[in-house]
């Protein structure tokens, strides 16, 4: 029997006010009905709002060291639970059991690091200009975060942007992909388990035109984190602009891995498989580009179309797979038409380029890793982002040449240099235009301790994760307090009196 799930707002599992389903299926087996998921509409959204509203009233005022506690438990229910919620996310994701598990594991190092921050919120207490008068500053919450969330990193990513909501007293709204529903229904299971009020929490299932839209609309949704396309986060960022909603916005990037002629190459070899094909190059920071000192640049080459021509496809709960599947039909037309660009601009198609057939990968959206030779700048597989499992390879002269393609993009979130130059690693470390810059690794591996995000049109300069999503989701206030017993006039010139 197939299992029908329901959004969880107001304090319980209901079904959506609109009566309708949308189907989960397995991307690596189409055949594979996961689940049915509530297509909600604007009423169940309404219902939510009036919830998390009566959530932040209470969650708001309770101690942030105490707030900490609940999601250290998160964090240890996680643990627990870690198995099980990597093989569901992989079965509805499709992404090797490797990655899911290490999915999981982000989650639990943000729910950790989170719960110290409930004792690091720190303010700051400056000396007044005045005298007998003191001058400080504290952080606050704001309200209800609006959270939609991505495919392609099920559980990471809804925890990146949800322990520091909740940590810094916020309420929230979860919004997931409608590819992956499940993983973040199991989620807020755990959050509920480890004692978070439950009108803290919503999760509404459904389309991002109805309930995203109406969510990004709603003047009482104070707060908004977006993850996806550039072109949605566009949208976005227009109606919040108008509404005066805060807003983070993390969106595409075009990533570029460089690799110089005294560079260890078997290094850099691990490097660009695991950059531009773990999770089928279905990641923000995917290696997408492969940019190349002309000197070592056809021996490279032949040693990534041998090695990318030998990864196994297939389910990624097949303990033999390298490369699972693209996460829908369209994903897969999509690096289709680009391989058909890629040649129409001139460029070869290396190894690659097509569709795997026989046997059980006929039942998902499997594509064969591909490398893209020839390609120059400007052409079209160099400058835009793909999403799928297609590498761009591109020569160049010299490191000033490498800085001037990474840079020519309208993205800028990740960029990666091997060499053992430490010069080089130093000039590339300043000059890369991007929030994130690897020596000698790939342009993926975030740690949640560190801010992650990009420049340009990757984002619109909030950061996820480390440190500094804490004030995206926090308000400063500033109180003067003067004990001096008269009136004192700060910024007039008093200072001759």
């Amino acid at each position: 029997m197939t299992a029908t799930f329901k959004n969880f707002i107001d304090g319980e599992w209901t079904a959506p006010s609109t009566g309708d389903y949308f189907e989960n299926r397995n991307p690596a087996d189409w055949n594979d009905l996961i689940g049915r998921f509530p297509r909600s509409g604007r009423d169940d959204l309404e219902r939510a709002i009036a919830s998390a509203q009566r959530g932040f009233a209470r969650w708001s005022r309770t101690p942030a060291p105490l707030r900490g506690q609940v999601l250290q438990r998160v964090g240890e229910l996680l643990v627990q639970r870690k198995e099980e919620i990597a093989r569901a996310m992989t079965r509805e994701m499709g992404k090797v059991l490797a990655e899911t598990r290490g999915d999981v594991q982000e989650g639990i190092d943000t729910a950790f690091y989170a719960a110290t921050e409930g004792r690091r919120l720190f303010g700051r207490v400056v000396p007044s200009e005045l005298r007998n008068k003191w001058a400080m500053s504290f952080r606050r919450p704001i309200g209800i975060a609006g959270l939609i969330t991505p495919f392609n990193f099920p559980l990471a990513i809804p925890t990146w942007k949800t322990f520091p909501a909740l940590l810094c007293g916020n309420a929230v709204i979860l919004k997931p992909a409608e590819d992956v529903p499940h993983s973040v229904h199991l989620l807020v299971e755990v959050l509920l388990e480890a004692g978070l009020p439950p009108d803290v929490v919503q999760l509404v299932h459904g389309q991002g035109s109805v309930v995203g839209r109406a969510m990004v609309e709603h003047p009482d949704v104070p707060i908004i984190s977006f993850t996806g396309s550039t072109e949605t986060g566009s949208r976005i960022g227009e109606t919040c602009g108008r509404l005066h909603k805060r807003l983070s916005l993390e969106m595409g990037g075009k990533n570029a891995m460089i690799v110089m002629d005294d560079a260890d190459l078997d290094l850099a070899l691990e490097g660009v498989l695991w950059g531009a094909f773990g999770t089928t190059g279905q990641r923000c920071t995917a290696t997408s580009r492969l940019i190349v000192q002309a000197g070592v640049h056809d021996r490279f080459l032949q040693m990534v179309c041998d090695r990318a021509a030998a990864l196994r496809l297939g389910a990624g709960l097949d303990a033999a797979t390298e490369v699972g599947p693209l996460i829908h039909e369209e994903a897969r037309t999509k690096v289709e038409e680009y391989v058909g660009i890629a040649r129409e601009e001139g460029a070869t198609v290396a190894i690659g380029g097509s569709r795997p057939v026989g046997g059980a990968l006929e039942r998902g959206w499997f594509y064969e890793p591909t490398v893209f030779a020839g390609v120059r700048p400007g052409m079209r597989v160099e400058q835009e982002e793909i999403f799928g499992p297609a590498l761009s390879v591109i020569r160049v002269q010299d490191l000033d040449d490498a800085i001037r393609v990474n840079n020519d993009v309208r993205y800028g979130l990740s960029s990666s240099l091997y060499t053992r130059d430490v010069n080089a690693a130093f000039r590339a470390m300043t000059d890369l235009d991007n929030g994130i810059t690897y020596i000698n690794a790939p342009t993926i591996g975030a740690e949640a301790h560190l801010p992650f995000g990009g420049v340009k049109q990757t984002g619109n300069g909030h950061r996820e994760g480390g440190w500094e999503v804490y004030d995206f989701y926090s308000e400063t206030k500033v109180v003067y307090v003067d004990y001096s017993g008269t009136l004192q006039r700060a910024q007039i010139d008093t200072y001759g009196e």
